[in-house]
């Protein structure tokens, strides 16, 4: 086990010891522990109940010895992530994004100087940003819907980002369930709640380390503002008419996987396999690519590529998103395509 992976275990043993559940991740902030089922991307989704290792974010622990397990597993791993959502704290991160970008950029959430987490189990890095606006300014977003919703950001544990973001935690209430978002509540503002994760302090990523900010702080959230719990809601489902026949339609596709489709949409000449590529593997690695795929084809022809180039370019996404989250029997992951 190297500097970096000693340096990460022993942070999320730190954290492990405060409750929080943690897990192992890559210097691309993907799980590291290589799924036991990689070898058949067909295979129907398994939240570890095969019991062994490599099911992601299902795998966290606040044992000291499955953590150990966990870093055992995995001695690539350069930082840890703390699992959402889960008892005592559960917690809930608030990812402030502060990305400059022009009309003209086309970078995605691997694609200049942003820090997300990924989140493979809701949508990880879904692209936002892509309007126009000068610049990106999540903590100015977070004091604007402050001011207009009444509530003051609390003092609370706050870990900076290698981009220039910062993730603040809080402490949600039991028995709530928090979804993940993206741009939801503002453009820079990402909410990682039940089944997502947050880069733990004491990490080193791709693009530089996380750590506490001066005067944070330590293992202590505070509780979330009610006021902020309110927007953070899952939103009531409203009820769906009846198709013809009596039965109801198909339920309505999650924000997460419509924001690809339109992502690779908005591709521009030079571009088109690459976005589509990235939007792809990103379904895939959620367990919507084959549901999704059609669209992704789709909105790659609607760009200008022909039909043919696009399902190579989503069949090779589909291979690559099998093995993306394992990392190679020795040493770190290759960089997957920005």
């Amino acid at each position: 086990m190297g500097d970096m992976a000693t340096t990460a275990l022993a942070h999320a043993l730190a954290a492990a010891e405060h409750g929080f559940r943690v897990i192992p991740l890559t210097r691309a902030k993907l799980p590291a522990v290589r799924s036991p089922h990689h070898r058949d991307p067909r295979s129907p989704p398994c939240r570890g109940t095969c019991g062994l290792l490599g099911h992601g974010i299902h795998d966290a622990s606040a044992d000291p010895g499955t953590v150990r397990a966990l870093f055992a597993a995995a001695p690539w791993a350069t930082a840890y992530g703390i699992a959402c959502g889960c008892a005592p704290h559960h917690l809930i991160g608030v990812d402030l994004d502060v990305r400059p970008h022009s009309p003209n950029t086309s970078q995605g959430a691997n694609g200049g100087p942003h820090d997300t987490p990924h989140v493979p189990h809701d949508s990880p890095h879904v692209p936002h940003g892509l309007s126009g606006r000068s610049r990106t300014d999540g903590p100015a977003a977070l004091a604007r819907l402050a001011r207009e919703h009444g509530f003051t950001v609390p003092r609370t544990v706050t870990v900076l980002t290698p981009g220039g973001g910062r993730h603040l935690w809080l402490s949600g209430p039991p028995g709530l369930t928090v979804p993940n978002s993206a741009g939801r509540l503002a453009p820079g503002v990402d909410i990682r709640g039940a089944g997502g994760y947050l880069v733990g302090p004491g990490s080193t990523a791709a693009r530089g380390g996380y750590r506490l900010a001066p005067g944070s702080p330590v293992w202590t959230p505070a509780p979330v503002p009610p006021a902020l719990l309110r927007l953070l809601r899952p939103p009531a489902p409203a009820r769906r008419p009846l198709a013809p026949g009596g039965s109801r339609p198909p339920e309505p596709r999650p924000a997460a996987l419509t924001a690809l489709v339109r992502f690779v949409r908005e591709s521009r000449e030079g571009q088109r396999n690459t976005r589509l590529f990235w939007a792809a593997c990103r379904a895939y690695e959620t367990g919507a690519g084959a549901q999704l795929a059609p669209d992704l084809v789709q909105a790659a022809v609607d760009t200008g590529l022909t039909c043919r180039e696009a399902q190579a370019t989503v069949a090779s996404a589909a291979r690559s998103a099998a093995h993306r989250l394992q990392p190679p029997a020795v040493g770190p992951p290759p960089p997957g395509p920005a």
